[in-house]
């Protein structure tokens, strides 16, 4: 619990620094806020919160941060950042999260990895609303940690990233997952062993941890006594979360148990089935009733910007993925789609790369898709790996691009929007290139 008479320097504003501001201030604490950045978001509002607050914008105030018996460090600001990095082993470095999983009185259900974590988090989310639990949904997704914590909540299920779990030290959640891990922040990031080393850290201390089967580096080292469930996209075994195949029909299950029918399910896709088997062993880990847990399956619908339906137009479907800000997101919707449906796939990519290798996604659209339509600063590393079976187009702006991908399909067939990159170079965030696609398919004839 916060000491009384601690001093807390907060670095970095937005929407996590602005979170600790409140709770700072509801707890009547000493603290002091700084950024990099000459006007942050959040600098408004936190002015509104508390206008006596020490504030300091343009850099790191290294006089404030050696008074300070704390740092409180935003997700955006990495522990090795030189400025942070100084203070290394003289002072408590921690972050939001870390304040969330000592104060929290309720269990707590934790998701992290590269791909789907805002799917399952939202999944158990209605799964725990359905059976009637009084649940907070929230972290990385929507509302920040600090601002989730009530006295009336009996669940707390968070989705976190790896720059949250960077500055957390003990999360002790009852159920804890990584659903998989793939190449992503690989301009944060040295390799994938120091990404895969922040992503593990939402095992310590937990009760029961979800893995996934089929994907090693998604796996880590846990504490003795800590339950294991497994979910995978083969038959399971015993106690397994898995598909099982009966004649054309594919269903969720467990063991041998036979849980829901895919086909009932609104979200398409085999990884979107991983999603559900995940999120149903997650909401079992934390006693949530199957029945519950299978209602809300039902009724999802998927989110917006994850492999959302958008339109059909001229018998030619399209799907908004542009939450797909890396290769592994990207392959999953190829391999999800290329199972679900029988015409042919075109896709819609590119932007910012991050530094990735794009050589597992050379091999998926080389084999899935019979076009892929390119945009973005880093269109070209897509494009040097296809082989001349896919048709190329070069385009540089969203409508140019769907009116190209409906130019190549037919009826039957569907066109993907699922980028493998990141959005800032032609877009404000994925949020807005999505809604880009959108508007351009809606102004099809």
């Amino acid at each position: 619990m916060l000491a009384s008479d601690k001093t807390i320097a907060v670095v970095g504003l937005g929407i996590t620094g602005l979170s600790s501001a409140r709770y700072l201030t509801r707890k009547g604490a000493s603290f002091c806020v700084m950024d990099s950045r000459e006007n942050p978001p959040g600098l408004v509002e936190l002015k509104a919160l508390n206008p006596d607050v020490r504030l300091h914008v343009g850099g790191f105030r290294q006089d404030w941060l050696a008074d300070a018996d704390e740092i409180w460090l935003s997700p955006g600001i990495a522990l090795d950042h030189p400025e942070i990095l100084r203070w290394k082993g003289q002072k408590l470095i921690r972050g939001d999260v870390d304040v969330f999983a000592e104060e929290a009185r309720a269990p707590i259900v934790a998701i992290t990895g590269s791909n789907g974590k805002s799917t399952v988090t939202t999944l158990v989310g209605e799964m725990a609303a359905a059976a009637g639990v009084k649940v907070k949904v929230g972290g990385n997704l929507g509302t920040a940690v600090l601002d989730l914590l009530s006295d009336e909540a009996e669940l707390y299920v968070v989705e976190l990233s790896s720059f949250q779990l960077e500055t957390t030290r003990q999360l002790n959640a009852s159920a804890a997952t990584i659903l998989n891990l793939s190449q992503d922040h690989m301009d944060r990031y040295p390799d994938m062993l120091a990404y895969h080393r922040a992503k593990i850290r939402i095992f310590f201390g937990c009760r029961q941890a979800i893995m996934n089967k089929q994907d090693a580096l998604a796996q880590g080292p846990l504490a003795e006594g800590v339950k294991v469930t497994w979910f995978t996209s083969d038959k399971p075994g015993h106690n397994e979360y898995g598909l099982l195949a009966d004649g054309e029909q594919i269903w969720l299950a467990k063991g041998n148990q036979k849980l829901l029918d895919t086909a009932e399910l609104k979200i398409k896709g085999a990884h979107n089935w991983l999603n559900a088997l995940a999120a149903l062993a997650l909401a079992e880990a934390v006693s949530i009733p199957l029945a519950a847990s299978q209602s809300a399956l039902k009724a999802f619908k998927g989110l917006t910007h994850r492999c959302e339906w958008v339109a059909e137009k001229s018998g030619v479907t399209y799907f908004n993925d542009s939450k797909a800000t890396n290769v592994g997101a990207a392959l999953a919707a190829l391999h999800g789609f290329s199972k679900a449906f029988s015409g042919r796939l075109f896709l819609i990519a590119g932007g910012q790369g991050k530094n990735q290798d794009f050589r597992t996604l050379h091999k998926a659209i080389n084999q899935q898709v019979s076009g892929c339509i390119l945009m973005g600063i880093d269109a070209e590393q897509i494009a040097t790996g296809l082989v001349p079976a896919v048709r190329i187009a070069r385009v540089a702006a969203m409508d140019e691009a769907v009116a190209a991908a409906a130019a190549m399909a037919q009826p039957g067939d569907v066109v993907l929007l699922s980028p493998a990159c990141a959005s800032l170079d032609m877009f404000q965030d994925y949020q807005a290139r999505g809604e880009s696609f959108r508007q351009a398919v809606e102004a099809l004839c």
